[in-house]
């Protein structure tokens, strides 16, 4: 059973329209590495020119933070789901 990833309205031109996209299990890091080869140029609108998550990008696992768990190495197993969140500015 593959690893879902939920992709925000804003990214889905560049996964064809489709909300969800299916990854193999390993790591956080290793499912943006996968997502960027199935649809390149989704990787820099996710990752900073040095590698870390974009401070404007929330990732979730089955619906906790990253940044509480092990960031891009948190490990993925079958069955799990990655929800990308954009921040919204404003105030």
């Amino acid at each position: 059973m593959p690893v879902k990833v939920r992709i925000p309205t804003p990214l889905r031109k560049l996964t064809n329209d489709q909300e969800l996209v299916e990854v193999g299990p390993g790591t956080v890091g290793g499912a943006i590495a996968e997502l960027q080869r199935q649809f390149p140029g989704i990787a820099e609108r996710l990752i900073d020119e040095k590698g870390e998550v974009r401070r404007f990008v929330n990732v979730y696992v089955n619906e906790e933070d990253i940044r509480f768990l092990d960031n891009q190495a948190t490990p993925l197993k079958d069955g799990d789901e990655i929800s990308i969140i954009p921040a919204i500015a404003g105030g």
